[in-house]
C-alpha cells in the first residue's frame, strides 16, 4: 500500500503520539510506504516551525518527525499537474497521489474529502483509514 498524508494530518501526528492521525501514520509506516514530495515536506516544515506550535512540539521533535518521514518514505517527483480541487493549494496532494501511484489519500480536509474517491483512490480521514485497514 502507498499512502499520501496531507499536511494537517502530519502536523497532528507530529504534535501528539496519542492522536488518531499519529496512529494512522504509524500504521501506514508499518504496512506500506508513505509518499512525500518536496512541496508537501516544505509546507510541513514551514508549519511545524511556526511559533504557535512551540508549546506543543520543540524544534528537535519537529526535526525528528521530519527525519522519520524522510527516512521511511519513498520520495516522489511530481510528473502531473492537477487542478481538480476547489482549494488550489490542495492540488499538490492529488498530484502526489497520482505521480506516486498512491493507494490511499489520508486527510481531514473537506475540500479533498469531497473528491472521494479520486481517480480510484479512497480519500479518507485518519479514523476512516484505521477502520478500513483493521
Amino acid at each position: 500500500m502507498r499512502f499520501v498524508f496531507d499536511t494537517n494530518v502530519l502536523i497532528s501526528a507530529a504534535l501528539s503520539d496519542e492522536s488518531t492521525s499519529r496512529r494512522a501514520f504509524d500504521h501506514a509506516l508499518n504496512r506500506g510506504t508513505i509518499l512525500p514530495s518536496l512541496p508537501v515536506v516544505a509546507e510541513l516544515n514551514e508549519v511545524l516551525t511556526r511559533d504557535k506550535f512551540r508549546p506543543y512540539v520543540t524544534e528537535d521533535e519537529a526535526r525528528q518527525f521530519l527525519a522519520v518521514l524522510a527516512g521511511a518514505s519513498q520520495w516522489v517527483e511530481i510528473d502531473v499537474r492537477i487542478s481538480d480541487c476547489r482549494d488550489p493549494s490542495d492540488n499538490k496532494f492529488l498530484e502526489l497521489a497520482v505521480s506516486g501511484r498512491a493507494t490511499h489519500i489520508i486527510t481531514g480536509d473537506g475540500d479533498l474529502l469531497a473528491l472521494n474517491p479520486f481517480k480510484g483512490k479512497p480519500v479518507l480521514t485518519p479514523g476512516e483509514f484505521l477502520r478500513q485497514v483493521r
